[in-house]
């Protein structure tokens, strides 16, 4: 018997890495002649060459593509191969050499820490690097983005206790306007403040010059006034960060994020939740697949009559929902209050709750 469990979780196993394989070439094959049919008269306009084409952009958007819809590839492979098994009668003959479902699922699942596990690294160690060549070309022959722009109010917490603001900041010249900056105690009261017109980044020396600036000192309880024609600020925000697109947190690697992250708290950033985000984002995508697969085996495991198109389409419905409501929760995450990590959980939690009521109604 021990030797046909293991011949069960060979033959099982065998069956889901290889439907997940092909169905990943197979949809990624057609992502890319989308891709490129879209894109083909911009990569003609900006005389895109073939070699920067094919190994700075298509190596690097097959990965990215693949890792972040893993779930559903591993879905789709567990209804097909499972409704295929269940409609030959293979489950039934299963069950009744003395498998039991439990005991069946298994080897499912040793697939699926293997396909979690790639995804994990490659989504927090490989991916990133392959996205920062990716936007580069993108941003080169593709969307060309202006790094031109102006922004306004713009509020940060640049060390603790420490506030900046400027009312406009121009990235072309890389200069602030009605810049101050704000000190204050442990008990919230207003210790120094300095005040400039303008202040500008100096690239020179990596620091902000504020020129005609005027600091008030507080100390105990009276009111110093200090004036000059220049002076130079150390703060944690340089003109990169106002420069960054939202992509560009994709370019970084886990450890790299969490360092990210902590800056952002820091200079009290609304960009942290962007980055919460996609951290975990990145930790609980592997963990749906676990999931998916549990529905997928659950929905697909009994025989019906019509064949197995009834199950592959309820459970693309299924799947492409679950995407939906990802979607949703990242939005209302940023957008609303949501804390970021529960909005990333939730999908999760939801659909888990959905696997574990079809797994009681699979049959056993």
């Amino acid at each position: 018997m021990k030797i046909e469990k293991k011949t069960i979780d060979v033959f099982i196993i065998k069956k889901f890495l290889g439907t997940f394989f092909l169905a990943l070439v197979l949809i990624m094959f057609v992502a890319i002649i989308f891709d490129f049919s879209e894109k083909i008269d911009d990569f003609l306009e900006k005389e895109a060459p073939l070699k920067a084409i094919i190994f700075d952009y298509y190596l690097n958007f097959i990965p990215f593509f693949a890792t972040l819809f893993s779930p559903l590839f591993t879905f789709i492979s567990v209804i097909f191969f499972t409704s295929k098994m269940a409609y030959d009668t293979e489950i039934i003959a299963i069950l009744s050499s003395g498998v039991s479902f439990r005991r069946m699922m298994l080897p499912y699942f040793y697939s699926s820490l293997l396909i979690a596990i790639i995804t994990f690294l490659l989504t927090n160690f490989v991916i990133p690097h392959a996205s920062k060549e990716r936007i580069e070309f993108e941003d080169k022959y593709y969307r060309s983005r202006s790094r031109h722009f102006m922004t306004s109010n713009i509020h940060r917490q640049v060390y603790p206790n420490v506030y900046a603001f400027m009312e406009t900041y121009r990235s072309a010249a890389q200069i602030g306007t009605e810049f101050s900056l704000e000190s204050f105690n442990e008990d919230g009261e207003l210790v120094s403040k300095l005040m400039a017109p303008h202040v500008k980044w100096d690239s020179t020396i990596n620091k902000w010059s504020a020129r005609n600036y005027v600091i008030r000192d507080i100390i105990d309880g009276k009111e110093y006034i200090r004036k000059g024609r220049r002076i130079d600020t150390t703060l944690t925000i340089t003109p990169s960060d106002f420069e960054r697109g939202e992509d560009f947190v994709v370019t970084m690697n886990l450890f790299e994020l969490n360092h990210y992250i902590d800056v952002l708290k820091l200079q009290g950033s609304e960009e942290v939740k962007l980055c919460l985000n996609e951290k975990h984002k990145r930790i609980a995508n592997p963990f749906s697949v676990f999931i998916l697969t549990l529905i997928g085996l659950s929905l697909s495991s009994k025989k019906v009559r019509g064949g197995i198109g009834m199950q592959i389409g309820f459970g693309l419905a299924l799947s492409f929902s679950y995407i939906f409501f990802m979607q949703f929760a990242t939005q209302f995450s940023l957008k609303g209050n949501l804390n970021p990590m529960f909005a990333m959980w939730l999908p999760n939690i939801i659909y888990l709750s959905i696997a574990i009521l079809l797994y009681k109604r699979a049959p056993k």
